[in-house]
């Protein structure tokens, strides 16, 4: 199981693999010759193992369908079908791409891009009547393609960092590292054939592609795809796919929650086994709301791109998982290293991996891979940029990304505990907790709320509240209130550049 071809080897052909609304299956025998077709289209265009294919495509299956599909003749490059066309005249040109996959009726921004790069574009169209997933590819046809299959060392997936203080870095996956990963993460779930993932995340981003499609397929589990998320249509969804786990990031968990009072009905005839958060740290306070609301455990993990998503998990057994906590081990090998020096530490620093999951590094970056990778104690290390400790127990809790540490004239805050004491107070929804640049700390702290449905608190209030539970230097010097926190593609809270895009220093 070192390739993504291999995941797909055992589930039973008439098993359902992919589902979504309005729309029969398509079982595994189905997905299997999807895989076929789509190979010897590609092939025939002269696209093959070792040549880079970006997707744009809407959240759905047919998007997942074809990064299964394409990753077994070539290398996929997901891209978020939201980007402009100066973002995509970037990523494609920096992917070194070689063909573009968009819908029929695409007539988009990364058209111009394509062009711009001189790109092949291929056209994916779905026949009338055609189950969950099933397309078609169309393009003109060009020789010269190697038809080999992929082996585990070659490249499956590429995805780019974030970017958020520096130029995106290039993250390349290989074959073994994301099939690994989906071990790893159906392994920690327990997933069986009986399972089934409703997935609401977007699959451009690591968290959807491996935990919620190539997790469940490698158990031979199906996926029903949503096209998206939203919260209002989240309990019809859920009713109409009887899914029995699903997996999103915090502030959509906090969404469903907020309408999960008047749809309680769904929750009681579609039982959960658990569900799954993942891509930020989620709030003790939402995890223990969750696990009353839907009476299943709720499994919080720790993932990033480098590691083709999950490093750690909470157990699955009921009252095995910590609030606050993103738990333990779970694929790779965890430490904690110095967060200068290239040793492995006790107490807290950096949260360091090394494991089949981790990319071999990043792309034409050794200036990156120089400061992200260290060898200590006969292992390979890769830095993740997190602060935290292991408990007595092996459970790892999070302290913050060391970018997001705040420094106020020398002391040290760590925003998530001030995001867990905030969410104790009961007028406050959500919280975002940020750097405010200061002209003699250097820093200060400041916090994002949205206020819970009828609440009148007011910053005096939220500040002495803090204040009685806190050190003075931790209590934020500015609350803002906001009707809602600026959030990323993914749906993630974001807490560097915070401060600037809500107008509260000077822009450069």
């Amino acid at each position: 199981m070192q390739t993504i071809s291999g995941l797909l080897n055992d589930p039973s052909g008439s098993s359902p693999a992919f589902g979504a609304p309005d729309t029969g299956w398509l079982t595994y025998d189905g997905l299997r010759g999807l895989c076929g077709d789509v190979a010897a289209s590609l092939h025939r265009m002269g696209i093959g193992r070792g040549d880079r294919v970006a997707i744009v495509l809407p959240n759905g299956p047919q998007m997942a369908a074809a990064f299964v599909a394409i990753a077994q003749v070539a290398v996929t490059a997901p891209l978020n079908p939201g980007y402009r066309e100066d973002e995509y005249v970037f990523y494609l040109g920096d992917l070194g791409a070689k063909a573009l996959v968009v819908a029929e009726d695409y007539n988009g921004p990364a058209l111009a891009a394509a062009t711009h790069h001189g790109l092949r574009v291929i056209r994916l169209s779905v026949p009338d009547g055609a189950p969950a997933g099933f397309f078609t590819l169309h393009g003109r046809d060009q020789p010269g393609a190697d038809t080999g299959a992929p082996g585990p060392d070659e490249v499956a997936l590429i995805l780019h960092t974030s970017g958020t203080t520096s130029r995106p870095k290039i993250v390349p996956l290989l074959q073994s590292n994301v099939a690994a990963s989906a071990v790893h993460i159906r392994t920690s779930l327990g997933l069986t054939p009986a399972d089934r993932c409703m997935n609401v995340m977007p699959l451009f981003h690591i968290h959807g592609l491996i935990a919620a499609v190539l997790a469940s397929l490698s158990a031979g589990a199906s996926v029903w795809c949503a096209p998206g998320f939203d919260a209002l249509r989240f309990f019809g969804w859920m009713k109409d796919a009887r899914p029995t786990w699903y997996t999103a990031v915090p502030t959509m968990h906090q969404a469903v929650l907020t309408r999960a009072a008047r749809n309680a009905d769904v929750i009681g005839s579609t039982p959960l086994r658990f569900l799954r958060s993942s891509s930020a740290s989620l709030p003790a306070q939402v995890m223990v709301q969750l696990e009353e609301t839907f009476d299943a455990p709720v499994i919080e993990g720790y993932g990033m791109t480098e590691a083709a998503h999950q490093m750690a998990s909470n157990p699955l057994g009921r009252g095995a998982q910590r609030p606050g906590s993103v738990g333990v081990a779970a694929g790779p090998a965890v430490r904690i290293a110095h967060e200068v020096g290239n040793q492995l530490v006790t107490g807290t620093g950096e949260i360091v991996i090394s494991g089949p999951n981790v990319t071999p590094g990043y792309e034409n970056n050794p200036e990156a891979n120089a400061k992200s990778f260290f060898i200590a104690e006969g292992h390979r290390w890769f830095r993740t940029g997190d602060q935290g400790a292991f408990d007595e127990e092996g459970y790892l809790r999070l302290t913050g990304r060391l970018k997001e540490i705040i420094n106020r004239g020398g002391e040290k805050v760590s925003p998530l505990e001030v995001d867990g004491v905030l969410l104790d107070h009961p007028g406050i929804a959500q919280v975002v907790t940020f750097a405010l640049p200061h002209p003699k700390l250097g820093e200060e702290v400041a916090a994002a709320v949205v206020l819970a449905e009828g609440s009148d608190v007011t910053e005096r209030d939220i500040r002495d509240f803090a204040a009685s539970r806190m050190a003075d230097f931790k209590v934020p010097r500015r609350v803002i209130i906001l009707d809602e926190i600026p959030k990323g593609a993914t749906g993630k809270m974001q807490r560097i550049g915070l401060a600037e895009k809500l107008g509260l220093v000077a822009r450069a």
